[in-house]
């Protein structure tokens, strides 16, 4: 049979503190990791983060990607490229759906120097961002619907041959139906500084 035991009195408590105390045990005063560097103050951290935008701004992103002929791929064609040296399991998560986005794009409307544009901005910007995820909407009409002599997503196919060239791109997949299918692409973005 057990018994419950009281509160202890304030005589009780005073003397394992002080047991503690000569054991050498301090009392923490955060809940928070002691990471050896100096913290930063929150207004040290705002003023950064607002340099850092107003220079990225300033600075027009260079065109990364080729605007020669591309490769050409069905509407209903699923998309997939991954670095070498992706982790199977961070792959499979991204096809699955499982890595949340954290940012989108569509380029529905834009004509291929437009997106192409668009799409270079945006990767510029989430790169900048640290976003790890981030989904882009291809669409999937054919050029013969704009009244264009090929009969392929135009768009679709140059996002496909862009994001193979971009340095940031570890890895992107067609998206899952409820974020538009074979129509949008999950892109695994790498951090600055980060390995894969």
């Amino acid at each position: 049979m057990s018994r419950r035991r009281g509160q202890p009195d304030d005589a009780d408590i005073n003397v394992f503190r002080q047991a503690l105390e000569d054991a050498g045990v301090h009392r923490l005063h955060t809940n928070r990791a002691d990471t050896g560097r100096p913290r930063r103050r929150d207004d040290d951290a705002v003023a950064e983060r607002r340099a850092a935008a107003t220079s990225a701004d300033t600075q027009a992103p260079t065109s990364r990607t080729s605007d020669g002929r591309v490769e050409p791929v069905r509407p209903s064609e699923a998309l997939e490229f991954a670095v070498p040296d992706l982790p199977y399991r961070t792959r499979t998560q991204l096809k699955r759906g499982n890595i949340e986005w954290e940012a989108g794009l569509d380029l529905h409307g834009y004509t291929v120097s437009e997106a192409r544009e668009q799409l270079e901005t945006f990767l510029h910007d989430a790169h900048g961002q640290r976003w790890r995820c981030v989904l882009v909407v291809h669409g999937k009409a054919r050029a013969s619907l704009l009244g264009k002599d090929d009969d392929y997503p135009v768009i679709k196919s140059h996002v496909n041959a862009w994001l193979r060239e971009w340095p940031a791109v570890l890895a992107f997949c067609s998206a899952r139906d409820a974020d538009g299918g074979t129509g949008a692409v999950y892109i695994l973005l790498r951090r600055r500084g980060d390995a894969v």
